[in-house]
């Protein structure tokens, strides 16, 4: 069978509008191909595609059936890496994610060697199913992985694959038998992307497909050199101070002892804010959703698009907002109501044309 990507030009623009079109079209071939499979869920496709483009992890939280394991199984297919399921359980070990070391046997001398046996974890894509079913201790071992993309064995660091994902899903509404993730295992997440139910067209679409005997699948449109090509144009997007300083802005504000403005919810309602990590993806994420948008220039309206999905799982709330019933996104809308976007803010676009010209 003749290779799908063999006749595909890698990408490979150095002019910055070019380098834009390509983005936006790597985007697009991608988002053709999951509409495939996966009916409706534009916002949840751009998000994970957008954490992809920005080599983050992502956390898909859904009630089941809303096909969170489909959607990134398909995304897996479409950019022809290689893909692992685990299937997160209470029995399961560390060992059973990074791998193990096994005593080998030379049948010809006798001799023996310890020999290290790669786990799934060595994948592009890792789909982390049901994450929160696991022990912490478990939870743990995916650390090293999301942050230093390498697994450490008996003293030996033994390299991931690049490019190197893990997407994960949550089911919210069961917590019987679940362990919270840990904060400092959320904050490696670059999003936490809330999954809902489909419109009533969109259902009937999806009993449509999966109840007939035609079967949709995604074709390879990327290649692996074309994914790190795209994470390396995202990166390269200029950015100004101002917008900078707006996202600090907005972090900031989720600090409760940080002397810096914010909102009454804020004091009311929050045990702990945002740290460095959100101030950071905040800015990678407005990059890629301006060029996905056609844009060199972020703006701060790029920060605010960006701003439920990377900061939702960066704050945690006190009891008086579960008395309440105020959740983390009430919290973040009001940092966006109530955050100002200084008159500095509005040279952006003319000091973007100054840089780029």
């Amino acid at each position: 069978m003749p290779d799908p990507l063999a006749s595909k030009p890698a990408l490979s623009s150095t002019d910055p509008q070019q380098a834009v079109a390509e983005v936006r079209g790597a985007f697009d071939r991608l988002r053709g191909e999951v509409a495939k499979v996966v009916v409706g869920q534009d916002e949840v496709v751009e998000q994970l595609l957008m954490a992809m483009f920005c080599r983050g992890h992502a956390l898909v939280v859904g009630v089941p059936g809303l096909a969170k394991t489909l959607l990134i199984s398909t995304i897996a297919k479409a950019v022809s890496l290689g893909f692992s399921r685990i299937q997160f359980t209470p029995d399961l070990m560390p060992s059973d994610i990074t791998g193990t070391e096994v005593i080998e046997e030379d049948k010809s001398t006798g001799a023996r060697e310890l020999r290290f046996v790669k786990g799934p974890i060595f994948a592009n894509v890792i789909l982390a199913d049901e994450i929160n079913r696991t022990p912490p201790k478990t939870q743990a071992a995916l650390l090293e992985a999301m942050q230093e993309h390498q697994v450490t064995a008996s003293g030996v660091q033994h390299k991931l694959p690049e490019p190197f994902f893990v997407l994960a899903t949550q089911n919210p509404i069961e917590q019987e038998g679940t362990y919270p993730l840990p904060e400092a295992q959320l904050d490696r997440f670059m999003f936490n992307i809330q999954i809902g139910y489909p419109t009533e067209e969109e259902e009937v679409e999806i009993i449509r497909r999966t109840t007939s005997t035609t079967e949709s699948e995604a074709s390879p449109c990327l290649t692996r050199e074309d994914v790190l090509r795209v994470q390396d144009l995202v990166r390269q997007v200029p950015i100004a101070d101002h917008v900078i300083r707006y996202a600090l802005r907005l972090v900031r504000a989720t600090r409760v002892k940080d002397d810096s403005p914010k909102p009454q919810m804020v004091t009311d309602y929050l045990g702990w804010g945002a740290g460095p990590r959100a101030g950071q993806y905040l800015t990678l994420a407005a990059k890629a959703k301006a060029v996905l948008g056609g844009s060199l220039h972020v703006t701060p309206e790029h920060i605010r698009a960006v701003a439920k999905p990377a900061l939702r799982h960066r704050i945690i709330t006190n009891f008086n907002a579960e008395a309440d019933g105020v959740t983390t996104d009430d919290i973040i809308d009001a940092l966006l109501k109530e955050t100002p976007v200084e008159a500095s803010d509005a040279g952006t676009r003319r000091q973007m044309d100054a840089v780029m010209n």
